[in-house]
């Protein structure tokens, strides 16, 4: 009788052989997971600004004429943009955003608070600039650990060209 040419693999074998198989596929979807969550944790952190800088319909918008600068935030005086709003004494806004004493900054304030956010295409970047940082550190995950480099790559220039955009239209 001829032989095939085909030796059948021990039970043991397959065993371990399955198991590998399923941790390979335990390490992807834990991958797979922690770049979900830190996509979702971008998000959600750059919504709290980017919702009144984009969808400022029911907002009091103005111009914040900046007066005092600290380290994280600048002061300063709110003057509606339509008759009938109400100015206010102090309002606080992003030091990132303003170029620092005497600059006026188009802004929306945010309800119930002393905030006001950047209106405009430069606030729109800044606000989706922690989402941009999760971008590139997923890329890191999705190019390294689950092996998808093209998809990596473009998670990681679509980060950096949000950011980049960002820097830019805040210094011009």
């Amino acid at each position: 009788m001829a032989s095939t040419g085909v030796t059948k693999r021990s039970r043991t074998r397959r065993a371990g052989e399955s198991a590998y198989g399923l941790l390979l596929l335990a390490k992807n979807v834990a991958m797979g997971l922690v770049a979900l969550l830190i996509l979702i944790a971008g998000v959600w952190s750059s919504w709290d600004d980017a919702k009144p800088t984009m969808l400022t319909k029911g907002l009091e918008r103005g111009t914040v004429t900046v007066s005092d600068c600290g380290d994280d935030w600048c002061t300063g005086s709110f003057a509606p943009a339509r008759a009938g709003g109400e100015a206010h004494g102090r309002v606080r806004i992003d030091k990132a955003v303003t170029d620092g004493t005497g600059d006026r900054v188009p802004v929306a304030l945010k309800p119930g608070t002393d905030r006001a956010v950047r209106t405009g295409a430069a606030g729109v970047l800044h606000a989706w600039v922690p989402f941009g940082g999760s971008l590139l550190l997923t890329s890191l995950i999705v190019a390294g650990g689950l092996g998808l480099r093209r998809t990596g790559w473009t998670m990681g220039l679509l980060g950096a060209a949000l950011l980049g955009a960002s820097f830019a239209t805040l210094t011009l």
